[in-house]
């Protein structure tokens, strides 16, 4: 199978009755319909699928027949003309297309036929305008796009109504493909490396955005290298002075220590500011330095609930803690107490947090505190923001993978080593989102949250993308591959939606993980329940994944009243004795939210077909393959 794009879940069958909303007519649309009943002074009520409404003919007509009619007035009520005769029982659709084509002076074509045969069958109002304009598309599909997929397209613009553009119609057409994104950005940020003309602040945070695209898990490889350097500088049974002197001067080189910090002093605190609220572990040595002897006491109380209540502590590493604090409440509070103690405090958190590094590093604390948010703010007391942490983490990567100390090498083969060992499921999850997050494809959603993080939203790619765009100094070529980004951004946007109170979100996100690409297409079926959240018990999620090794591979999961039924379709059976050591933790972890899985399904694709999009409420069809029933 190829599985070059996707149909929506739940194809709207009758899509005039959706939402059991009233037709809405346009003027100049042409559609299909019956005359049901007649009225005085020329009003009918005509047939179109399965809803009814009154209109005023501008001709008497016979009650039974079935005509195209055209849209001329629509104010104070609808008013039509007939643009064909009557359409016997007997009369083929063909023939009604010509008769059509006939008497709206319509071009011939096989396009054109194809699109009224088209929408006389999804039983849609469409103008002569566009179908003139569907038929353009037609006729200038690129090679491997069908015509079915283009058609199921513009019908979801007419029925969205969305602007007849060709801009949306590529979006949308882009939206549905589930493979490419990661080639389409791997072009782009090849061009954009090579690129001289454009502005060197607007190239950096572009290269830097794909960066952090491309390699979702460097932030927390930088983590561990951080961890392991500071290891290294507050155990003096760690490593030689030399290995020390490399660990500062890496520190260095990333910005995370002054350049003029020496083995000696390397942890003394900058002067940052208090807080009035103890979050990270920065914070709390701010609040030491900074109290007043009257205020002593409160400081005791709030130092031991910070420590009381911070997960990233072991029990051992929080009595010693502790210990600390009680000595320091039994001395006068003067100036020399206080520094003295802030700097024991601070030294045992780095050495506290640097050894726990590796067994949370896809976690974060009650407050959305990572372990590397603590241990900057122990080192840049000044920087609290998680974009600022994260561009030091990168950078510290970078410098040491750059670096030729074997120290520093030697540190770097541990990290990724460490990282790879580290991959759980909340390790795929940290990626997905740090994906969608950095492409920022619902930006200017996010723009009108009141609490959105402006400067973060600054720095996601589709909004870089957007400043691009209006560069005038920009080769061709840099151009289009921006736009074919765009284009696939966008049209993600415009395959979700919803339909009363089903709705359908698409994701397509280009994963990296350890020198390996692959595209990941998230398709999520659901319904809302009366208050507008999400109803958790019923929903069909659809994965498509691009993989190296297992090729092509889709991901059925259908939840019914919690009830999960998983389908993983591959062309490789021999994955059935990869699955069933997974099986047993799936369960678990499904059983830990509240649903219950009934079975995992392997099955092979039909040849030639796709994965059949049912309804959510529809049964599995039978395929061969292996059924693992639990």
């Amino acid at each position: 199978m190829t599985a070059t794009s996707f149909n929506p879940i739940q194809m709207q069958q009758n899509p005039i009755t959706a939402n059991n909303q009233p037709l809405a007519l346009k003027q100049g649309q042409v559609f299909h319909g019956t005359i049901k009943k007649l009225y005085p002074d020329q009003m009918a009520e005509i047939q179109v699928g399965n809803q009814k409404f009154i209109a005023k003919l501008e001709v008497p007509l016979k009650a039974g027949d079935a005509h195209f009619f055209q849209v001329t007035g629509t104010d104070p009520q609808a008013e039509l003309k007939v643009v064909s005769g009557p359409m016997m029982p007997t009369t083929s659709p063909s023939q009604q297309i010509n008769q059509l084509l006939e008497s709206m002076n319509l071009p011939k074509s096989a396009e054109m036929q194809q699109l009224l045969g088209h929408f006389m069958k999804a039983e849609l109002p469409i103008s002569k305008d566009q179908l003139l304009q569907a038929e353009m598309w037609l006729k200038a599909l690129p090679e491997g796009i069908s015509r079915i997929d283009a058609l199921q397209t513009i019908q979801k613009m007419i029925e969205l109504k969305m602007p007849m553009t060709n801009e949306v119609f590529q979006a949308l057409m882009s939206g549905q493909k589930t493979s490419g994104m990661a080639a389409i950005m791997e072009n782009f940020a090849q061009l954009l490396a090579k690129d001289t003309a454009l502005p060197e602040h607007l190239k950096q945070n572009l290269m830097q955005q794909l960066q952090a695209i491309a390699k979702p898990f460097e932030v927390e490889t930088g983590s561990v290298v951080l961890a392991k350097v500071l290891e290294s500088l507050t155990n003096n049974a760690a490593a030689t002075t030399s290995e020390k002197m490399q660990a500062l001067s890496i520190l260095k080189e990333s910005g995370i220590i002054p350049n003029q910090a020496t083995l000696q002093n390397w942890s003394s605190m900058n002067e940052g500011k208090a807080s009035q609220q103890m979050q990270q572990a920065g914070q709390v040595v701010q609040s030491i330095l900074t109290t007043k002897p009257e205020n002593a006491a409160q400081l005791i109380e709030q130092l031991k609930s910070w420590t009381t209540n911070q997960q990233f502590l072991t029990n051992d590493q929080k009595q010693q803690i502790n210990q600390l604090i009680d000595r320091f409440n039994q001395l006068p509070v003067t100036k020399q107490t206080v520094d003295i103690f802030a700097k024991q405090m601070q030294d045992q958190l780095l050495k506290a947090f640097s050894q726990n590094t590796s067994n949370h590093l896809f976690t974060q604390d009650i407050k959305g505190l990572a372990v590397k948010d603590h241990l900057l703010s122990l080192l840049k007391p000044e920087v609290a923001s998680p974009l600022q942490n994260e561009a030091f983490m990168r950078n510290l990567v970078k410098n040491s993978i750059a670096s030729s100390q074997p120290f520093i090498q030697q540190i770097v083969t541990q990290a990724d080593a460490l990282v790879q060992s580290s991959m759980d499921s909340k390790a795929m999850e940290h990626a997905m989102k740090t994906v969608l997050k950095n492409l920022g494809i619902s930006y200017e959603a996010t723009l009108g949250n009141k609490s959105a993080d402006l400067q973060m939203i600054a720095h996601q790619l589709k909004p870089q993308l957007h400043t691009l765009l209006q560069e005038t100094n920009m080769t061709p070529q840099l151009k289009e591959a921006a736009e074919m980004l765009m284009t696939r951004m966008n049209g993600m946007q415009l395959s979700s939606g919803e339909n009363g109170h089903q709705h359908q979100l698409i994701m397509q996100v280009p994963l990296e993980f350890f020198g390996k690409r692959m595209d990941a297409t998230l398709q999520w079926n659901g319904r809302m329940k009366d208050d507008g959240k999400i109803d958790a018990n019923y929903a069909r999620v659809l994965f498509y994944l691009q993989m190296a090794s297992m090729q092509e591979t889709v991901i059925d999961m259908q939840v019914q009243n919690r009830v999960v039924t998983v389908t993983v379709f591959n062309e490789h059976l021999e994955i059935q004795s990869l699955a069933e050591p997974l099986k047993a933790a799936l369960k678990i972890g499904l059983a830990e939210k509240n649903y219950q899985l009934s079975g995992i399904f392997m099955k092979q694709f039909d040849k030639g077909q796709a994965v059949k999009n049912s309804p959510v409420v529809e049964q599995q069809e039978e395929q061969s393959g292996v059924d693992i029933r639990v």
